[in-house]
């Protein structure tokens, strides 16, 4: 548990350094003053949140993605002959051979399994599970495991269709995500161009942007045209965060 809390507070303070850099990159470009940074510190808030939610959405497609393998194991498990408790813990041995000990599944898998020692419910545990990982896919199958369950129907059978559905719609998210992956490359480099236009054009042609800097007509000038840049940066986020 430590060793978790230690990573996360390793990567709390990376996207915290990473949004004052940022910070220190417009305020030079946008005011030649390395002092704009006091004034632009709220920016690090919006920067360090999406930091953080790229890195969250980011553990979700790992954790997707392992989880496919794992409903797989279970669904041979079950067929098996296998109890729906024992299946989990057949598929905990195998994720974590596919994936190692450190995999986001077989931790999931290992609370599921040390819950289940506890005689806590298994869908109560498979609910904790869904609703932690902040997946649709695996909430999904959290309730329609636990209906399953109360309702006493062939399980394996329900199962397998319900693995079909939700593989298909994992499909379609990859899909789209590569067909976007392109789109989204293009995006950073124009997030970059701007600043690299006003880089080139201040290096080469020493004191073409004086008449906006320090004084309080070209202060409102480049404010206006930092406020215009991330109006432009938050539209184009928001046009490549296609969802299924």
């Amino acid at each position: 548990m430590r060793e978790f809390d230690f990573r996360q507070d390793k990567k709390r303070i990376l996207f915290l350094l990473e949004g004052v850099g940022i910070l220190f990159v417009i305020s030079w470009v946008f005011y030649s003053s390395f002092a704009a940074v006091i004034f632009l510190s709220p920016l690090s808030v919006p920067v360090y949140l999406r930091r953080k939610e790229r890195q969250e959405e980011k553990r979700r497609q790992e954790l997707v993605s392992e989880f496919k393998e794992c409903m797989n194991s279970l669904l041979t498990a079950l067929k098996a002959g296998y109890s729906c408790e024992n299946a989990f813990r057949a598929a905990q041995e195998e994720m974590e051979i596919f994936f190692g000990s450190g995999s986001e599944i077989v931790k999931e898998l290992g609370k599921i399994v040390g819950g289940m020692d506890s005689n806590v419910p298994l869908e109560e545990l498979l609910w904790r599970f869904a609703e932690g990982s902040g997946s649709d896919e695996i909430r999904d199958f959290a309730e329609i495991f636990a209906i399953a369950r109360r309702s006493g129907g062939n399980m394996p059978e329900i199962l397998q269709r319900t693995i079909a559905q939700i593989q298909n719609r994992m499909d379609v998210e990859r899909e789209i995500g590569v067909l976007v992956s392109s789109k989204r490359l293009e995006q950073t480099i124009m997030d970059i161009v701007p600043f690299g236009i006003i880089a080139y054009i201040g290096l080469t042609s020493k004191g073409f942007f004086d008449v906006l800097y320090h004084n309080p007509a070209g202060i409102l000038v480049m404010t206006a045209c930092l406020f215009a840049y991330l109006f432009a940066f938050a539209l184009s986020e928001k046009i490549v965060a296609i969802k299924v």
